[in-house]
């Protein structure tokens, strides 16, 4: 209040003194908000200036009510009555917010502002639009215009008087392009019809030399990026998991063993086998399944196996059935392995397109064969005075003769119209039989690179194992039809037809077959990882068990014991049956 006071008391000397000095005047422009309001000629008083009023605007209920009728519940999602505008658009009950624009306080239904439904018709839309993209010009879309403003080129909207692509206009050059017309079907060499060509169609097209630069450059781009650079072999490596590799003899693990109830040494095979019947040992070791399994030559007192996870290991089939050594070298799975005649050296095929040769002894590479092309199955020549030569079933359809005093190819066998999966010797390993996806039995003379016979029949299928009998006078042919065809191996490549053996389930599968010592069983893996034996004879299949989780791939009967089959699978593991 003192203020207030104040305030009138300086308007009151001001109104006594008047407008004459400067110095009222700049005092005056200093207090510009309480500059006295002019009303004609006379100034009002200072009271009636200096009325305060703190509180704001606000119109009540009643007067809200009054002005716009009934207002509408923003609360309610729906209305029961017809409003007006000014009704539903009302703004609430209160004061305005001080600082939002006229755009901020506009009405919106989006983030962006109000979006309304807008209804045209679809072939107005692509009337205009096909206009647009024919001529170059259409009716401006806006709401704005009264349906008559061009946008785009006026000037052919001129020419054409507006008019769509669904309306009548000059025909442009090049609109309609001529054809050859040769119509005349009596004329036979020459009637076109409706094939003729265009009067101006190219059909050569040469580029330019600018366009013959660029793609001079792309192709010598794509020429070296499609080289394929030899993959390196890769690093060979052993390890040894057995204290006692050599006993007090100094003899190593490869010396058979003497201390054992079976005449390892002896060539003669059991008197009677007996069927299998519980498991007796499992060897644990490779990481991803085991793709085949091999024993020591003619003892069978190692194991030898090839595993998915590109390791190879060596076994003890008697006594402790310690893994041995492990052999790495693979850069990808190994798929087949063989021993030489005397077991101190092996050779392995991988996927990495390379074959190995190891010392069994001391897991020493010594020496590493390639084409580029990947190995599906390879063999030493069993002959004494050719253990430095072997032959290996390639991919791409050939059969490959290497030396390895040389380290080079000698002989191509190539006549077979697919993949090369299994390569058996016969006759006293004067002539080998291979078998390939080409659904064909091919019999070969060594060292000729021409088959003399072959064997390919309409209702033959694929044959991806093949297994030599004991007594070397059958040979079993694992038929991807489901069933075991045996051919006799030393009457030129005949079908027994009296021998066919059923039952199991292979078909996709390359899975090992073989035969008892004395002839008196085959044993077979097949795709369930049930272990399948039949009787010779009968043909017969006498038993049947579960052997491996996967894929039951690999099988051998022992050469000295009268009922140990050893089964190999896709699930990593390697069993021994008794």
């Amino acid at each position: 209040m003192a203020a207030i006071t104040a305030l009138q008391a300086y308007g009151s000397e001001d109104e006594s003194s008047g407008n004459g000095s400067e110095t009222e005047d700049k005092q005056e422009d200093s207090v510009v908000h309480l500059k006295p309001l002019e009303k004609g000629n006379s100034v009002m008083k200072i009271q009636d200036r200096m009325m305060l009023n703190s509180a704001p605007v606000v119109d009540s209920k009643e007067e809200v009510g009054a002005s716009i009728g009934i207002p509408v519940d923003f609360a309610k999602k729906e209305v029961s009555f017809n409003p007006t505008y000014e009704q539903l658009f009302a703004p609430k009950v209160g004061p305005v917010h001080p600082f939002k624009t006229q755009q901020a306080l506009a009405h919106r239904n989006t983030t962006a502002g109000y979006v309304e439904p807008t209804h045209f018709n679809a072939f107005t839309f692509e009337n205009q639009r096909k206009t647009f993209h024919s001529y170059g010009y259409a009716l401006d879309p806006s709401s704005e215009s009264d349906g008559t403003k061009i946008v785009g080129l006026v000037e052919e909207a001129k020419k054409n008087e507006g008019k769509t692509v669904f309306e009548t206009t000059a025909v442009r050059p090049g609109d309609k392009r001529k054809k050859v017309r040769k119509n005349d079907p009596s004329d036979i060499d020459g009637y076109l019809g409706p094939w003729g060509k265009y009067v101006d169609e190219k059909t050569v097209s040469v580029p330019t030399e600018e366009e013959k630069e660029e793609l001079d450059e792309i192709l010598a781009k794509r020429s070296k990026k499609g080289k394929k650079q030899e993959e390196k072999a890769g690093e060979e490596k052993s390890t040894l998991h057995i204290k006692d590799a050599y006993d007090y003899q100094d003899r190593s693990f490869l010396h058979i063993p003497m201390d054992l109830d079976v005449d390892l040494k002896s060539t003669d095979p059991p008197e009677k086998c007996y069927l299998p019947k519980k498991l007796l040992h499992t060897w644990t070791g490779h990481t991803k399944g085991v793709a085949a399994i091999k024993l020591f030559p003619q003892s069978g007192h190692l194991l030898l196996s090839c595993g998915m996870d590109s390791k190879i290991k060596l076994w003890e089939v008697y006594n402790k059935r310690r893994v041995v050594r492990t052999y790495i070298g693979h850069k990808q799975a190994v798929r087949d392995a063989c021993f030489n005649n005397s077991g101190d050296k092996f050779i392995s095929a991988g996927y990495d397109r390379y074959m190995k040769i190891w010392d069994t002894e001391t897991g020493e590479c010594i020496s590493r064969f390639t084409n580029n092309k990947v190995p599906y199955c390879v063999k030493f020549n069993p002959d004494e005075d050719k253990q430095h030569i072997f032959v290996a079933g390639m991919a791409d359809k050939k059969i490959v003769q290497w030396d390895t005093r040389a380290n080079e190819i000698v002989q191509e066998y190539d006549r077979h119209l697919g993949a090369v999966n299994t390569i058996t010797f016969i006759d006293q390993n004067r002539r080998f039989v291979t078998t390939s996806d080409d659904k064909s039995i091919r019999l070969w003379e060594w060292d000729i690179p021409v088959d003399f016979k072959y064997i390919a029949e309409p209702n033959m299928y694929p044959m991806p194992s093949v297994t030599l009998s004991p007594n070397g006078k059958w040979l079993g042919f694992q038929s991807m039809d489901n069933q075991i065809l045996i051919y006799g191996a030393q009457n030129r490549l005949r079908l027994n037809r009296k021998k066919n053996f059923k039952g199991h389930m292979v078909a996709g599968y390359a899975c090992q077959m073989g035969f008892s010592p004395d002839m008196s069983y085959v044993v077979s893996g097949d795709a369930d990882g049930k272990l399948n034996i039949w009787d010779w004879k009968t043909t017969k299949l006498f038993n049947k068990f579960k052997a491996h989780d996967g894929v039951s791939i690999g099988c051998i009967w022992h050469p000295h014991e009268t009922s140990k089959v050893i089964t190999c699978g896709w699930d990593g593991l390697i069993k021994l049956w008794d």
